[in-house]
């Protein structure tokens, strides 16, 4: 991938600029250069200026140590004033837009997405978005910038009407989704909204693989399962699920065949076999549960885990470190080759979800 210049965008939750900055300066330090960050609060993104940019590097780097809080990552451009007046009078984004597309990549692109950040004054954007959408893909296709078979895409970031950010991504460490949002409905039939959060977590980090690791007849406990959001989701994939929690299961999961409820606590109890899966969505300090997971994992009670670190409201990022790093070590330790991933969703607040499993 190659791109004209080195600002590198990383759209995220609003409240979470600081962290998404910190993901760049982690990203720029692997690459070995720095990064002038950019981090407004509670605007819904983050803009690092590198003084050093190979895109390749990056990319290679984005996809060994992923972001934690940034959605979505691309390279190019920016900030671009957009609004020029027409011909007719009217103010026109479309040319200058695809101006700066065409220029921003050495390559035809795949596609075109306009994004803007997830606040309510950028979902103001929206509108905007999506009547110009048609007509700067029109003017790429016609000038060639755009091709099925390309592995890039190419990014028009609004940050408001007059300014954005234009840019480049790939398949390697681009997102699957406009803005890192995968649009996801709450399912009938599910006790609590947190099944979206599990929900979410098997689409981006199981990716292709899901119907392979959830297959029908696999084995999962769920601790801390009431009211049942996260059982329901493992249930309505054919899993066996032991429910593990001393309060109530709601709604059909309660009833549903394949669920055993197991009144109990969910951090002393263990299985009497080994299960293939294990998620935990207990409120208590993330290193707490870090822990459990990695004990888990580490003793061979489980194949693979999702879980969610509820984060303190300081030294958020310090804290997904320190969590990170106890899993690790206490894999290692007991010699079992294991992958981690630890990210904010959109259906999380203040919180991350991790995914570990077990290595062959």
């Amino acid at each position: 991938m190659t791109v004209a210049a080195a600002v590198v965008v990383a759209c995220c939750r609003a409240g979470f600029e600081a962290e998404a900055a910190e993901d760049l300066r982690r990203l720029a330090a692997l690459c070995r250069t720095s990064a002038e960050v950019d981090a407004v609060p509670l605007r819904g993104f983050a803009a690092a200026t590198l003084s050093a940019f190979d895109a390749d590097r990056f990319a290679r780097e984005a996809v060994r140590a992923p972001p934690v809080f940034a959605r979505s990552l691309f390279a190019g451009r920016g900030p671009l004033a957009i609004a020029c007046s027409g011909r007719d009078g009217r103010i026109d984004r479309v040319t200058p837009l695809v101006d700066a597309l065409a220029a921003c990549a050495a390559s035809p692109a795949r596609e075109i997405w306009l994004e803007f950040p997830d606040t309510n004054e950028g979902k103001s954007l929206s509108t905007l978005a999506r009547a110009i959408a048609p007509r700067i893909e029109a003017a790429l296709r016609d000038r060639g910038a755009l091709d099925a078979a390309s592995r890039t895409r190419l990014h028009a970031f609004l940050v408001d009407r007059d300014t954005a950010f234009v840019g480049v991504s790939d398949d390697g460490f681009g997102a699957r989704w406009p803005m890192g949002i995968p649009r996801l409905r709450m399912p009938h039939g599910a006790p609590s909204r947190s099944t979206a959060k599990l929900a979410e977590a098997i689409v981006v980090f199981l990716g292709d693989r899901e119907r392979k690791l959830l297959r029908p007849g696999l084995r999962a406990v769920d601790l801390g399962a009431a009211p049942g959001g996260w059982t329901w989701q493992l249930a309505h994939r054919e899993l066996k699920v032991i429910a593990v929690d001393n309060g109530p299961l709601k709604g059909d999961v309660a009833i549903d065949p394949r669920v055993t409820h197991v009144r109990a606590d969910g951090l002393s109890w263990r299985p009497r076999s080994p299960v293939d899966w294990l998620v935990c969505d207990i409120v208590l300090q993330p290193v707490r549960i870090a822990a459990l997971v990695a004990d888990w994992i580490a003793d061979g009670l489980a194949e693979r885990a999702i879980f969610n670190l509820k984060l303190p409201m300081k030294k958020r990022y310090a804290e997904v470190e320190r969590c990170g790093a106890l899993i690790d070590e206490r894999l290692r330790s007991a010699r079992v080759r294991h992958a981690l991933r630890l990210r904010q969703l959109y259906h999380d607040r203040e919180e991350v979800t991790g995914f570990v499993e077990r290595l062959r």
